[in-house]
C-alpha cells in the first residue's frame, strides 16, 4: 500500500493513542457538572444542555470531517479537531455564563470531537491496514477510547480534588495537543482512493450517499445506532450525579465510569474479533438487548457500591462494542473508499441520540426530581434496536450500472 516505515502495528498503536486521548477528557466531563454548576449557581439543565449541544454538533460535524479525511487524509482533520477541542476545554474553565459554556463545552468541543475522535481513526484504519487486520483494528481503536475513559475518569476526580476543577480542565487541554504529532502516522499514501478496487473507487461523495441511503440495510443500521448514543451519553453525563442522589460517593461514580472504560476494552476487542467470524448483525442485536436487561436490573436493584460496580462491568463490556460491527458492516456493504463519511452519518444518528439522552436527563431531573423516566426510555430503545438490526443483509451492495461502465 506504499506505507513505507509505517507498519500496520505502528498505525494501530498511534491510532489507539489518538482514540485514548480524544475520548478520555470528554468521558470525564460529568465530574465537572456539580462543581461548575455550583460555582455559577446554575441548575443541572445548563450543563446538560451544553453537553447535549456537544453531542449533537459532534454528530453533525462527523460526516463532513469524514468526507474531508477520505479525500485529503486524516492528519489534517485530526490536528484541527484537537486544536478546537483543546480551546474548548480551556475556555470552559473560565465560562461564567450559559452562553460561554455552550460555546466552549458545546460548540468547540463538539466540532473538535468530530475531527479527532475514534470515527476518524476507524476510517483511517479501514484505508491503511490490510483487510485481514480490519475488524480487529476497529476493535482495538474503539477499545483505546475506552482505556481513555478508564484512565481519565479517576484522573479527573484526583485533579479536581488536588488542583480544582479549572486547573483540571486546563491540564486536559494541554494533553489534547499531543494528537497533532501522532496524527502524522495516519497519513494515507498518495492516490489512496485507487486502493479500493472496482466501481467504488470512481464514486463521488454524493453518489456514495445516494447509494447508501437508498440501501435498506444501511438505513436500519443508522437507525439502530441512535440507541447507542442515547444510552452512552446519558450514562456518561448523568451517572455520577445519579449515584450521588442515591447516597453514594463521588469516588464510586469515578470508579464506576473507570470500570466501564476498563471492561469496554475487553468488550470492544472481543466484538472486533467476533466481527470477523460471525454475522455482525447478530452481535449488534445481542449487545442492544443485553444493555436493556442490564439497565433494568440496575434501576430495580438497591443502590450500593457492589451493584453499581457490577453494572459498570456489564455495561462496559457492551459500551462501545457496537462500533466494530457497525463500521464493519459499512465496509462490507460499500467498501472503504468513503468509509469514514458513511460511518460518520451513522455516527450522526448516534449523536442525535446522545443529544436527546443528555438533554432529556437534565429536563427529567428538574421536572420529576428523578432520572428514572430516562433510564426506562433507554431500556425501550435497547429492545427496539435489538429488533431493528436483525434484518440487515451483510453483503456488498450491487452496482450493476457502475460495473457495466
Amino acid at each position: 500500500m506504499g506505507l513505507g516505515w509505517r507498519t500496520p502495528v505502528l498505525i494501530v498503536v498511534c491510532g489507539c493513542l489518538i482514540s485514548m486521548i480524544s475520548f478520555g477528557p470528554r468521558s470525564s466531563l460529568g465530574f465537572f457538572l456539580t462543581p461548575l454548576s455550583q460555582a455559577n449557581h446554575w441548575g443541572r439543565d445548563v450543563f446538560a444542555f451544553s453537553l447535549a449541544i456537544q453531542n449533537l454538533l459532534w454528530g453533525i460535524g462527523q460526516p463532513f470531517a469524514g468526507a474531508i479525511a477520505d479525500r485529503y487524509g486524516a492528519p489534517r482533520v485530526l490536528s484541527l479537531g484537537a486544536i478546537l477541542y483543546a480551546a474548548g476545554l480551556y475556555i470552559m474553565a473560565y465560562s461564567t455564563t450559559p452562553s460561554a459554556l455552550t460555546l466552549s463545552a458545546g460548540v468547540l468541543i463538539g466540532f473538535g470531537l468530530s475531527g479527532c475522535a475514534f470515527a476518524i481513526v476507524v476510517g483511517a484504519f479501514g484505508q491503511l491496514v490490510p483487510e485481514n487486520w480490519r475488524s480487529t483494528a476497529f476493535g482495538f481503536g474503539t477499545a483505546a477510547g475506552s482505556f481513555g475513559q478508564f484512565l481519565f475518569s479517576p484522573l479527573a476526580v484526583a485533579l479536581i480534588d488536588r488542583f480544582g476543577w479549572q486547573s483540571a480542565l486546563m491540564i486536559f487541554a494541554g494533553v489534547m495537543l499531543l494528537i497533532v504529532p501522532l496524527s502524522v502516522v495516519l497519513m494515507a499514501p498518495r492516490k489512496s482512493a485507487s486502493v479500493s478496487a472496482g466501481p467504488a473507487a470512481q464514486q463521488s461523495a454524493r453518489q456514495a450517499l445516494v447509494e447508501a441511503f437508498g440501501h435498506r440495510s444501511y438505513v436500519l443500521l443508522v437507525l439502530g445506532f441512535f440507541t447507542c448514543g442515547f444510552q452512552l451519553a446519558f450514562t456518561t453525563v448523568h451517572l455520577p450525579s445519579y449515584l450521588l442522589d442515591r447516597g453514594l460517593s463521588a469516588e464510586v461514580g469515578g470508579w464506576t465510569l473507570a470500570v466501564i472504560g476498563l471492561f469496554n476494552i475487553v468488550g470492544s476487542v472481543t466484538s472486533g474479533y467476533l466481527g470477523g467470524r460471525m454475522p455482525k448483525r447478530y452481535i449488534l442485536s445481542i449487545i442492544y438487548f443485553s444493555r436493556a436487561l442490564s439497565i433494568a436490573a440496575f434501576v430495580l436493584l438497591p443502590a450500593n457500591a457492589v451493584t453499581t460496580l457490577i453494572y459498570g462491568a456489564v455495561t462496559g463490556f457492551l459500551w462501545l462494542s457496537t462500533v466494530p460491527p457497525t463500521s464493519g458492516l459499512v465496509a462490507v456493504m460499500f467498501g472503504t473508499r468513503w468509509l469514514t463519511m458513511l460511518f460518520g452519518f451513522a455516527f450522526l444518528s448516534h449523536q442525535i441520540g446522545g443529544f436527546l439522552g443528555v438533554w432529556l436527563g437534565g429536563l427529567a431531573f428538574d421536572y420529576f426530581g428523578s432520572y428514572n423516566p430516562v433510564w426506562w426510555l433507554s431500556v425501550f430503545f435497547g429492545v427496539l434496536s435489538a429488533v431493528i438490526n436483525l434484518p440487515i443483509v451483510e453483503k456488498p451492495v450491487l452496482r450493476p450500472t457502475a460495473a457495466a461502465a
